[in-house]
């Protein structure tokens, strides 16, 4: 068996191409993939972007999806729907969805699964930490993987979350009374109401024992976000 190895200081000449991983029926979805050069396998990452749950793209952490090819990790970064069309949970369906799809497929791109994590960024942050806690949940895993003979779920063995939304009505409260409008309009055209803001809450689901995972994490969080005040990572940890 082949060990899968990594260094941070690799410098692997990458090569970076599209594939869709959700087809059929009124909406596609691509990934990116970026693939180091190389023996390998490598390490699997799947790369969740922000966007007040309304927006973004695969596209929007391109430089590092780059960095983090070039130093020996196997990165797809997905589309997936959006609010306010696709409200709470729609985008969390496409992500697990996603996870399951890319522990397959990532061996065709010379991965190794069984290193697998998941990186969120703002909303993809709380959007991919559902998937780590709650990667079974009968509400997440709604589509099927049409993949013959694929015996995948969607657990993670780590998460990464970059001033990650890890409690959404938290965030909205601080939102209302900051004034700050943008952030109260992306949390209602996603969650519609305070009651499924509690619902789809990362840091409830761990208060409440109803997490089926606790995998290894990494938050990374400025000092001086003003979009996610420091005392909502800071509570996750302490909770977690």
């Amino acid at each position: 068996m082949t060990t899968i190895t990594y260094n941070p200081q690799g410098t692997h000449s990458i090569n970076i191409t599209d594939e869709i991983y959700i087809q059929g029926g009124e909406k596609s979805f691509e990934a990116r993939i970026y693939q180091p050069e190389g023996a390998g396998p490598f390490p699997v990452l799947l790369d969740v972007h922000g966007g007040a749950w309304q927006g973004g793209t695969r596209l929007n952490g391109y430089y590092m999806d780059e960095k983090l090819a070039e130093s020996g990790i196997l990165v797809a970064a997905i589309d997936f729907r959006v609010a306010p069309e696709d409200p709470y949970p729609a985008q969390v369906i496409d992500v697990n969805y996603g996870a399951r799809w890319w522990k397959n497929e990532s061996k065709v791109y010379n991965g190794d699964p069984s290193s697998f994590g998941i990186l969120g960024v703002s909303s993809g942050g709380h959007t991919a930490m559902l998937n780590a806690l709650c990667p079974a949940r009968s509400d997440y895993i709604k589509r099927p993987l049409l993949v013959k003979g694929a015996q995948v779920d969607a657990s993670v063995d780590y998460y990464i979350g970059i001033s990650a939304v890890l409690d959404s009505h938290a965030r909205y409260l601080y939102a209302k009374d900051e004034g700050m409008e943008n952030l109260i309009t992306g949390s209602l055209a996603y969650f519609g109401d305070e009651e499924r803001m509690k619902a789809g809450n990362p840091q409830y689901i761990l208060e409440n024992g109803e997490f089926e995972r606790l995998p290894t994490s990494l938050l990374i969080h400025g000092s001086e976000d003003a979009n996610v005040p420091n005392h909502i990572p800071a509570n996750f940890e302490l909770t977690y």
